[in-house]
This record gives C-alpha cells, sequence and structure tokens, in this order.
C-alpha cells in the first residue's frame, strides 16, 4: 500500500494560485445571497469601502506571509507564539473553522435542494458533499491547491451570463438611485458586517503559506484576487438592482440563482441548475481545503505534527465533521429562525476572524523580531 501523504510539498505554487484560492475562499457562498442584504444602491459606495479596508488588511497579512516564519508552517508558528500559547491559538481557530464548515455544508446542501432535487432529503445530500470534499482532502493539500484552477473557471465563467440584465429594457439607470442615504438604521450596520464577512476568507492562506513560492511582493497578488472579488461582488449587484429594483430586490430569496431562471439558452433547460451544478466544484475545494486545516490543527493541538499522518485520523475528522453536518441538519435547522441564527453566527465567525487574524500575527511578529 502507497504511504499516506497529505501535507507533502513537491513543487511550490505561484502566486497565480494565490490570487485564485483568496478570490474563491472570499466569494463562495456570498456570491450567491450578498445583494439581498445589500439591497439599496447606496451600498455600492459601502461595498467599496469595505472592499478598500479588506485590501488595508490584507497589507496587513502580506506583511506575515511575506516574513520568513509563515513558509515553516507549524515551526514558525511555534517560534513566534511558543509551544503552550500555538495550541491554544491553534484551538480556538480550530473550534472557529469547525463551525463554519458546518455551516457551510448544510447552505449549499439546503440550496441545491431546494433549487434542483426539492424531493430528496437534506441529509442524503449533506453526505454526498462532504464525500466529495473528504476525496478531494484524500489528495493531500498540494493537489487540493492545484485543484483551485479547476474551481476557478467552472464557477468565474457564470459572472459573465449576467451581461445579459445591463442591456435595456432589463437595465435602468433609475434603479441606481439613491447613491445617497436619506437614514442610517441599525440594519445598515448590519449590513455592513454582512459585507465585510463576505470578504473574509483569506486568513486561511496563513496555513497554505509553505506551499507557496517565496514571493517578493505577495500584495500584489492579494490585491488582484480581492480587486476581482469587489468587481464580481459590484457586478452581481448591479445587475440585481437592474432586475429586480431596491424594493422588490430585500424580498427575494437566492437573487442571483433566481435570475438565471430568466435566461433562455438552446443548450440548457434550466441555466440556474447548471449554476448550482457547476459551483459544486468551487465548494468541494473549499471544504477540502478545510477538511486538511482541521486535521492538520487537530495533530498540531494533540502533539501529533512529529509523526506521520494516518488514514484513521484523516477519516476520524472528516466522519466528525460529517457527524455534525447531519446534527445540524436534522435537529437544528427546521425553521427561517434556526436557519437565520446559524447565518449570523457565520457572519460574525468570519468577520471577527478576517479583523483579528492578520493584525495579531503583524503584532506577534514584530514582538518577535524585538526580542530576537
Amino acid at each position: 500500500m502507497s504511504p499516506f501523504r497529505l501535507f507533502h510539498k513537491t513543487r511550490p505554487l505561484g502566486g497565480l494560485y494565490m490570487i485564485i484560492i483568496l478570490n474563491r475562499t472570499q466569494v463562495l457562498f456570498f456570491i450567491l445571497i450578498l445583494p439581498m442584504y445589500l439591497v439599496h444602491p447606496f451600498m455600492i459606495f459601502g461595498l467599496l469601502i469595505i472592499g478598500a479596508l479588506s485590501q488595508l488588511n490584507l497589507f496587513i497579512l502580506s506583511k506575515w506571509l511575506s516574513s520568513p516564519y509563515a513558509p515553516k508552517g507549524y515551526e514558525g508558528f511555534r517560534d513566534v507564539f511558543g509551544e503552550g500559547k500555538l495550541r491554544f491559538l491553534v484551538l480556538l481557530c480550530l473550534i472557529q473553522l469547525f463551525i463554519k464548515t458546518v455551516i457551510l455544508i448544510v447552505s449549499y446542501a439546503e440550496t441545491v435542494r431546494y433549487f434542483i432535487f426539492p424531493a430528496i432529503n437534506l441529509n442524503w445530500l449533506v453526505l454526498f458533499i462532504v464525500l466529495i470534499g473528504a476525496y478531494a482532502a484524500s489528495k493531500g493539500m498540494e493537489n487540493t491547491m492545484r485543484f483551485a484552477i479547476i474551481a476557478f473557471l467552472s464557477s468565474f465563467w457564470i459572472v459573465f451570463l449576467f451581461i445579459r440584465f445591463y442591456i435595456p429594457p432589463i437595465a435602468s439607470l433609475n434603479d441606481l438611485y439613491p447613491l445617497i442615504p436619506f437614514e442610517w438604521t441599525k440594519k445598515s450596520w448590519q449590513t455592513l458586517l454582512v459585507t465585510w464577512s463576505a470578504f473574509s476568507g483569506p486568513e486561511y492562506l496563513i496555513c497554505l503559506a509553505p506551499w507557496f513560492k517565496k514571493q517578493e511582493r505577495v500584495i500584489k497578488y492579494l490585491s488582484i484576487g480581492n480587486a476581482i472579488s469587489i468587481l464580481e461582488y459590484l457586478f452581481l449587484f448591479a445587475a440585481s438592482l437592474f432586475f429586480y429594483g431596491s424594493s422588490y430586490l430585500r424580498e427575494t430569496i437566492f437573487p442571483v440563482i433566481n435570475m438565471l431562471r430568466y435566461l433562455e439558452s438552446p443548450i440548457l433547460e434550466r441555466v440556474d441548475t447548471f449554476l448550482l451544478s457547476a459551483h459544486m466544484f468551487h465548494y468541494a475545494f473549499v471544504i477540502a481545503i478545510f477538511l486538511l486545516c482541521l486535521y492538520g490543527g487537530a495533530r498540531i493541538v494533540i502533539k501529533r505534527v512529529s509523526k506521520p499522518v494516518t488514514r484513521k485520523g484523516f477519516i476520524f475528522s472528516f466522519l466528525l465533521v460529517l457527524a455534525a453536518s447531519l446534527i445540524l441538519s436534522i435537529w437544528f435547522w427546521e425553521n427561517g429562525e434556526q436557519k437565520e441564527m446559524w447565518f449570523i453566527l457565520e457572519v460574525t465567525l468570519g468577520a471577527v476572524t478576517y479583523a483579528l487574524v492578520p493584525s495579531l500575527l503583524l503584532a506577534a511578529g514584530k514582538r518577535k523580531g524585538r526580542s530576537s
């Protein structure tokens, strides 16, 4: 039997992979739902402001990724934080990532059932999605990161289908007014929180740093990935405003997918079904990355880093995620209030980790530099 290797490295990956991985982790699920939270045309400026803040955060993150500690992986983190403190921080991150992964799995399964397989039990879809992610993860971190190219090509092109909504009579400039808010409510602040969370995901690059080439200008690749995400969000939000109008957009669930139902194709009967199916590659890629991060983080917490990875350990991690996903879908995913609660939890966790992780790493790295 061939050796089971998950974290081996053969050839470092270039900046293109960094761009794509950053972009795909940002737009994973929010690309389908963000317009229903932005709603008002003046949130175009809110989206641009949050995108600029994300760029600032990526500048901070690039300082860590450019440091001599990042390519070392576990050893680099240990040098900066120390063994005990590192294990505690990894445990906190594991809890956050575990919750995020489980919610993502069930959310996507619910979306697929709603639009494609309404008669199928949600649990079967959850099982199917987790199995696909686990299979991709079993090929190892390096191969999974290379899979990012396929994930990008299978989903990015879908954005261009929405060009039709920019053409009259669907498009009208009146739908983009007002651009200045007449009032600012508590819900507006909540929208900004959701938007900030929509740009989260790049913080997981710290786990993937050992597989990238040593880059002199990391910020260039991070900036390109972030800019692509901003353009995708802006393009789909404006298209949603043209199609629905601000007043009706707030009442629409999954506006992006529902818009595709109105597109006619000589090849495909239902474009929205094809979109969700193609999006599966995107989800499989991100879930596989998260599964590998969970398994690797668990090895740090239980002090198994120096020992070889095992199939039993990986399978146990996969089964734990599957069990939690099934528990969530069976007992805690029954009504709208429960689903909204889990969504708010996911948004909050993403916003907090994206805000704190880069700054924490930068501060720890500078303190280590002064003490050495």
